[in-house]
């Protein structure tokens, strides 16, 4: 009789629960893609709310500055335990380290929305939308080779 091997078989080696799943899916770049993603998605649902909600109260620009900060608090971990694993820093370490990255990525907001805003005429949302769209691969680069860089490599 001739044995063959599944791929289902579980063994000392075999990978499972989420570093596996993440292995599956082609690990940080398309996890980065999910994290950029929902970054997207919790920023803009804060921007949206809050541009909803106090309608012209409040400057766009303190709206902004607002749900950037609130973001990054809330994503911080997912890039953290799931996007790049660690980072071999401290916690705090590592969010003061992501958070002067998303800063420079803030002041690109905090430039290039008004004056999308106020020069061409295109609303606060699509205007942020357009700002973002020019972030992920420069945010990448820097998140991988700075913030959570692998220490024992340097």
């Amino acid at each position: 009789m001739v044995e063959v091997e599944s791929g289902t078989a579980r063994d000392d080696k075999s990978h499972s629960g989420w570093p596996a799943v993440i292995s599956a899916f082609g690990g940080h770049r398309i996890t980065y893609l999910f994290a950029g993603a929902m970054t997207a998605v919790v920023y803009y649902a804060l921007l949206g709310l809050g541009l909803l909600v106090v309608e012209d109260g409040v400057p766009y620009l303190f709206l902004v500055v607002v749900s950037h900060v609130v973001t990054v608090v809330i994503v911080y971990p997912w890039y953290r335990l799931v996007v790049f694993r660690d980072s071999g820093y401290s916690w705090p370490a590592g969010y003061l380290r992501f958070y002067m990255v998303g800063l420079s990525f803030l002041a690109a907001s905090v430039v290039g929305v008004p004056l999308l805003v106020e020069l061409a005429g295109i609303p606060v949302m699509v205007a942020q939308g357009v700002v973002i769209a020019t972030s992920p691969p420069l945010s990448y680069a820097i998140n991988r080779a700075w913030v959570f860089r692998d220490r024992g490599k340097v």
